[in-house]
């Protein structure tokens, strides 16, 4: 299949990204340390609170292009950037565990005088808000799971399968010799994952197979963004924090997204096309939350919300009046 060179150059937009009204900004004073984050749209507004991916990526691919978009809808939309990740720095002391990110979102609701709030978790952001209902359930009202793995041990296993699968295709043997050689190693470790993403992005996964005019638009809007920085900006000390705390790798949240579900009301929306996310596991998550819960938008990858903004946000409305 031959691509267009239209669609190289927002390919290579995405691997930046993956590797990766009224408005108000606000920080929060942590023992004169900083968590970013940003409001938009009515106070008086449901409140959404959107939890980005990594761990150790940041807020504003999302910020930049959907949040305000989303609070024109009728919400109350706050993003911040997770511990030493983003614009969250100078936290000399942290560990960047778990529980302290737990706690910086907890500050988050505090500062923002929220009492409950929708949790909008992507990619890892999901992982994190499962752990947050689950210490706090009487302070979220929904989860809403976008692109967001349940089992990791499955996410690296199908990214492996399918950059193999794309290789041999090729007859690319240089990177089938590397596969060869992860094939082998500790599928538990810290390695084995950062070689995997890098293969992933190597192979595309993060792209949809047609971009849309709409995301072609946004992602050439997004890249000459006077932030755009960030979006190739990917912090290693919260990632190494949170692999030596709880070893991620090895999560699988379903039977907490089991427990969750008796008092929290929890909702998946993934992309057709995200290439960490395979059908098993697509159909494993819906399986977990239920189909009614569920939603897939065609032509989507991982950022979904960019990939197909509309169709997401209108997915956001339709799961947020139930």
């Amino acid at each position: 299949m031959q691509i267009k060179k239209g669609e190289i150059m927002f390919r290579r937009i995405i691997q930046t990204l993956c590797y990766v009204i009224i408005i108000t900004t606000l920080s929060i004073a942590q023992n004169q340390q900083n968590i970013y984050s940003k409001a938009f749209g009515n106070s008086s507004n449901p409140p959404i609170i959107f939890l980005h991916g990594g761990p150790g990526y940041n807020c504003g691919g999302f910020e930049f292009t959907t949040a305000q978009k989303l609070s024109e809808n009728g919400f109350y939309v706050i993003v911040y950037d997770q511990r030493g990740c983003g614009r969250s720095q100078d936290f000399t002391d942290a560990k960047f565990t778990l529980q302290e990110n737990l706690f910086d979102l907890d500050a988050v609701f505090q500062t923002y005088n929220l009492t409950k709030a929708t949790l909008m978790g992507h990619s890892w952001g999901g992982t994190l808000s499962a752990f947050y209902a689950e210490q706090h359930p009487e302070k979220v009202d929904k989860l809403i799971f976008v692109s967001s793995p349940i089992s990791y041990p499955q996410t690296l296993k199908a990214i492996l399968r399918i950059c193999k699968e794309i290789y041999t295709s090729k007859g690319d043997q240089t990177n089938l010799n590397y596969i060869a050689m992860l094939e082998k190693m500790d599928t538990t470790s810290f390695a084995y994952s950062s070689y995997l993403f890098m293969h992933a992005l190597s192979c595309n996964l993060y792209s949809p197979k047609n971009f849309s005019e709409e995301a072609k638009e946004i992602y050439k809007s997004l890249m000459a963004h006077p932030d755009s920085k960030l979006l190739k900006q990917n912090d290693k000390k919260p990632l190494e924090g949170i692999f030596k705390d709880i070893q991620y790798t090895t999560l699988n949240i379903r039977d907490k997204i089991v427990k969750l579900k008796t008092h929290v009301k929890v909702y998946g929306i993934y992309g057709s096309d995200d290439g960490l996310l395979d059908k098993k596991q697509l159909d494993d998550i819906a399986s977990i939350i239920g189909q009614e819960n569920f939603a897939i938008i065609s032509d989507a990858s991982h950022n979904v919300f960019i990939d197909q903004q509309t169709s997401f946000m209108e997915q956001v409305k339709l799961f947020m009046k139930n």
